[in-house]
């Protein structure tokens, strides 16, 4: 991996087990993390929509995963009023940016999950 420094610190390498950018990448290495990032590229969108739009993925992880990406600044939550309490949420700068890496990864994963099929069929016929 390229090792990156700032100002006065330790060069980053996420191959180093006690690098602290190793949590950055199991942050973005979260599937549940991934597809909300990618579901905000859109625009903003309320809890309700988030649910719609992913199937698969229960409130409560959806609500943990949305906390975890507002602390680590990826993701910007704004209370809209109302009663119940509406509450949308949006891509900070940074999501914006890591948003722009996942999308060679999602267009990547949709080219290609026909060859990774293929692939495991052929090994599972090799292998038994």
């Amino acid at each position: 991996m390229t090792k990156t420094t700032t100002a006065g610190a330790q060069p980053a390498d996420v191959l180093d087990l006690h690098c602290p950018s190793r949590a950055a990448l199991a942050l973005v290495g979260n599937k549940w993390a991934l597809l909300i990032l990618t579901a905000l590229v859109a625009g903003p969108r309320r809890n309700g929509e988030l649910m719609r739009g992913m199937d698969g993925i229960s409130q409560k992880v959806l609500t943990q995963t949305l906390r975890e990406l507002e602390r680590n600044g990826l993701v910007q939550r704004t209370a809209l009023g109302g009663k119940p309490l509406h509450v949308e949420y949006a891509l900070s700068a940074s999501g914006h940016s890591l948003s722009e890496a996942l999308g060679a990864v999602d267009r990547w994963a949709e080219a290609h999950f026909q060859d990774l099929a293929q692939a495991r069929e052929a090994f599972d016929a090799r292998v038994g």
